[in-house]
């Protein structure tokens, strides 16, 4: 018996191409590959269900506020089969909830804004409308935040603040360590308090952050916290307020009997100039430089004026020299040591100190070389580093 193909009788793939003429091409080649056929006078296509996406992960978007994350970022494995139409993510706010349509796109991620729901899930979709199965599920987990810093220092600079804190949260899960981020805002220094309204000062993967750019004589409060893989941020760390001042470095200055002391004195702060070098008959010097058999002298000239010896032996850099002493200053004249520092008090508003250092690099016969930091918030004892 002869089959009704030997005699003429139209291809299964023919057939299918008259019948589904309407459909598109991928859609065709789709119903094909499946199997699409004949029965009883009709056409069934039979849609193909795509493979579901793989290794769907996340990671939230830190706000600022620990345990309160601005939205979150899914990601998963970039799929090429060119029959893929889209992606669907499904989540719930809660165990036991219903999954939703969260929303769709073309994209191997998807970003959902505000406070995240606690589970995800994500399929894919074919051009012929065939959805896969669900994806893994992720759950958003805030207990796999990270350990806050303990610690926070500072140095104050010329412009600028060099911070420092402990990098335990590296440290103790460096596999779930991403970044730290750093915040700041203004400090009122009368009432010890730092302002309400804070920013975002920037970030690194460093224990250290300089912020530069800055107005001397302006107290700010920073604080940092720790962000883990996931994207969730610790607690902040310990609060720290510091104050940007002026300073100078390998300023020279010559005894009073040398040159006729016309740069043996020196001037913090005079109208709005900083680090004068002067003329030690002015008389109006913070301190002047003088020399007697015993060696190179800082005296204090401004009857205003008074100062004492940092410590009680060298210093490694100026930088070592952290508050002004609240007390101990006198118009008593002090020997210049080399790598030693001193802290002057001066007088120069109604009600208020203000305060210089400066660190003695070398001591010559005749003139010492050092450098000078100062203060120029009246009343603010922060120099350079703070230890609190």
């Amino acid at each position: 018996m002869t089959s009704a193909l030997e005699v003429g009788e139209p291809s299964r793939e023919s057939l299918m191409r008259r019948w589904l003429a309407p459909i598109s091409a991928a859609v065709l080649g789709a119903a094909i590959a499946t199997g699409c056929y004949d029965h009883g006078g009709g056409t069934t296509v039979v849609v193909t269900a795509p493979n579901p996406p793989a290794n769907l992960s996340y990671q939230v978007d830190p706000s600022g506020t620990p345990g309160s994350p601005s939205g979150i970022l899914l990601r998963w494995d970039i799929d090429t089969d060119p029959s893929l139409a889209s992606y669907r993510v499904y989540s719930r706010a809660s165990q036991g909830a219903s999954y939703g349509l969260r929303g769709e796109t073309t994209s191997n991620t998807f970003s959902d804004n505000g406070t995240p729901d606690l589970q995800y899930y994500v399929t894919a979709v074919s051009v012929d409308g065939g959805e896969s199965s669900p994806s893994n599920v992720i759950t958003v987990d805030e207990s796999l935040a990270l350990g806050a810093p303990t610690t926070l220092t500072s140095i104050s600079l010329d412009s600028a603040v060099h911070l420092q804190w402990d990098d335990s949260p590296y440290l103790n899960a460096p596999s779930y360590f991403s970044y730290y981020r750093v915040y700041s805002t203004g400090y009122n220094l009368d009432q010890n308090l730092c302002d309400s309204t804070w920013f975002i000062e920037g970030t690194t993967v460093s224990p250290t952050f300089l912020v530069g750019a800055l107005a001397n004589g302006v107290p700010q409060c920073y604080a940092v916290s720790a962000i883990s893989v996931e994207g969730y941020e610790s607690q902040w760390s310990p609060l720290r307020n510091d104050t940007p001042r002026p300073d100078g470095r390998n300023i020279i200055l010559f005894s009073s009997d040398t040159l006729a002391g016309a740069q043996s004195g020196f001037i913090f702060s005079f109208n709005g100039q900083l680090g004068l070098v002067g003329s030690s008959a002015a008389g109006s010097n913070d301190f002047i430089v003088t020399r007697n058999a015993s060696g190179i002298w800082l005296a204090p000239q401004l009857a205003s004026d008074s100062m004492q010896t940092y410590g009680n032996g060298p210093i490694p850099d100026l930088t070592s020299i952290d508050l002004a002493p609240a007390a101990g200053y006198s118009r008593i004249a002090a020997q210049a040591l080399p790598m030693w520092g001193y802290v002057f008090q001066m007088r120069t508003v109604p009600g208020f100190y203000s305060y210089g250092a400066i660190r003695v690099s070398a001591v010559g016969t005749n003139y010492i070389i050092f450098d000078w930091s100062y203060q120029t918030d009246p009343g603010n004892p922060e120099l350079l580093r703070v230890r609190r």
